[in-house]
């Protein structure tokens, strides 16, 4: 797209809610508009106001604005990081898209590992900083833009999370109203569409919740579940089918539902399209995400998602009340640290890398991590603060790495998510709740030792029914109670039971026989004592052997 005079080429992709707001409001400065949308109002929002456009947008959007005039490149990434954005500089030439994918089919880009993005993998499960997996690829960071001309390239964060504890008294049922009102505002706004919308429905609150006002909007919406065979399961995993609950909610809300089952073969036959489209593995198995996409687009084109709510709301109470009793910042870290490094243990990782070690021996993982709160600089005097820093670092690695990976597996199927949660005022209100209505618990944890066994201590290490309590209150009007007091339910398969059993043969072709190419980066000996541990029932490590047939898959499909 070009503007009027000429001077500005722009390029976009993504969604922008308030662009009727934005419209009016560049039509009483004299802007005048040909057609109504929301594309055109961010070109002229930003030839309008510049970069000071960018923090009014209310959506998801990853952009580039060439100036013709000051011959400079503008890249942006909506706040939370939605849409992804993808660049390298190769020496006088700078080359961007929304994939890895664009940027070596440009030629200025070749498919080499990055050691030290590999090391962060490893740690991880995810990436803290810019770096990707391929040498030279860098994601520009959510809430962002970078500024380039031919001398100079400026990134500037326009916007960040800040969670912090409300001054003063904060009455729990006005609370509760607001944060309604919010919700259902943030769920309209983003039915806006030409084309049809449907819902993931899972078995949880945040997808239900979704659904139920989206359902009195649009009657008989369709809504999507995925689901698992779990003839093979044991223990947790005996709970990872919720079709039944999702069926519940379907009949509640009058939706069109749609469902599939997915079976151990399912995730074989996937992991090269997978490969292709997700470029490089992110935060725990996706590809039950890659057929609930799937499922969905064959009905629609736009789909309504429950992501976020467990980020902004304090959906893992399990994962932050292991840090919530600290004497320092430091010592924070060092338990949080501990508990992030998901897939390798610590202790091993120098020989699991054995082979690249001269290379990446000198990276202090440690140091990447504390980086996370380096914008984050609330005083750490309660416990309160240490549960808003940990909703903090989850929003910025966790939910971005989950955002990057459900865009790229929903676009597969040329479908576009939508996510509610992440709306600027829902989000604004969210990120000021005090930490006790979120967490109801939280003076019994702080009393607790985590160090000592008990059955106290091992029920809050463990999943409960605390966490997005006064969320809970809130959709307790539009959902059933039993879906509102349930226990938090990630959307997992069984691989754990189904690594050592149906699948076992295909991780061992993978991983055991001919020649891996992973083990070009990983010593063998090292990578198959962790595999066998969990091939031989000692240690759940469904994680790590996930993470090394993707990356397995990743290195053959780019020919690295």
């Amino acid at each position: 797209m070009t503007s009027d005079d000429g001077r500005f080429v722009f390029t976009y992709n993504g969604e922008v809610y308030n662009f009727n707001e934005l419209r009016a409001q560049l039509q009483a400065r004299g802007r005048r508009f040909h057609s109504r949308t929301d594309s055109e109002v961010v070109l002229h929002a930003l030839a309008e106001w510049g970069t000071d456009a960018i923090a009014r947008f209310n959506g998801m959007f990853a952009f580039a604005l060439w100036d013709r005039r000051k011959q400079s490149l503008l890249l942006a990434r909506d706040r939370y990081g939605i849409k992804p954005l993808y660049y390298a500089c190769t020496g006088n030439t700078l080359v961007f898209g929304s994939e890895v994918k664009a940027l070596l089919a440009s030629g200025e880009l070749s498919a080499t590992l990055n050691k030290a993005g590999l090391h962060e993998y490893l740690t991880f499960q995810n990436f803290f900083t810019d770096q990707t997996l391929f040498s030279g690829a860098h994601l520009l960071p959510a809430g962002s833009y970078a500024e380039i001309t031919a001398d100079s390239f400026k990134s500037t964060r326009y916007w960040d999370y800040d969670f912090s504890e409300p001054q003063g008294h904060v009455d729990e049922a006005e609370v509760v109203e607001e944060l309604d009102r919010l919700f259902q505002q943030a769920v309209s706004r983003q039915l806006v569409s030409d084309v049809d919308i449907g819902a993931y429905l899972s078995g949880g609150m945040d997808s239900g919740s979704v659904t139920a006002i989206a359902a009195k909007q649009l009657p008989y919406i369709k809504s999507f579940t995925c689901g698992f065979d779990l003839n093979s399961a044991s223990g947790v995993e005996l709970s990872f089918d919720e079709r039944s609950t999702a069926e519940f909610m379907s009949y509640v809300f009058k939706t069109e539902h749609y469902e599939m089952v997915l079976k151990a073969g399912d995730m074989e036959r996937v992991m090269r399209r997978l490969a292709t489209h997700i470029e490089e593995p992110r935060v725990g198995q996706s590809y039950p995400n890659f057929y609930a996409a799937q499922l969905a687009s064959k009905f629609v084109k736009v789909v309504l998602s429950g992501t976020g709510g467990d980020e902004l709301f304090g959906g893992y109470p399990w994962r932050y009340y292991r840090a919530v009793v600290n004497d320092s910042f430091e010592s924070y870290v060092d338990k949080y640290y501990g508990f992030w490094q998901r897939l390798i243990p610590a202790h091993a990782m120098k020989n699991v890398l054995a082979p690249i070690w001269k290379d990446v021996g000198h990276i202090q993982t440690k140091d990447i991590f504390k980086n996370v709160f380096s914008s984050h600089s609330a005083s750490l005097t309660r416990p309160e603060d240490y549960i808003n820093h940990s909703l903090y670092f989850e929003a910025k690695t966790f939910l971005q790495g989950l955002l990057v990976v459900e865009d790229k597996l929903s676009m597969a199927h040329s479908l576009e998510t939508r996510v509610p949660f992440l709306d600027n005022d829902l989000v604004d209100f969210a990120m000021k709740l005090p930490a006790r209505l979120k967490l109801g618990n939280l003076g019994e944890v702080v009393r607790l030792n985590e160090n000592e066994p008990g059955s106290k201590t091992a029920k809050y290490f463990q999943k409960t029914h605390d966490g997005k309590l006064i969320l809970r209150k809130a959709m307790e009007r539009h959902i059933p109670r039993k879906i509102t007091d349930a226990e938090k339910q990630g959307f997992s398969a069984p691989d754990a039971s189904w690594f050592k059993g149906e699948s076992i043969d295909y991780v061992r072709n993978k991983l055991y026989r001919g020649t891996p190419r992973i083990f070009e980066f990983l010593d063998p000996g090292s990578v198959h004592a962790l595999v066998d541990d969990h091939l031989e029932g000692r240690e759940n490590r469904r994680l790590l052997i996930w993470s090394l047939l993707s990356l397995e898959e990743m290195l053959d499909t780019f020919e690295f």
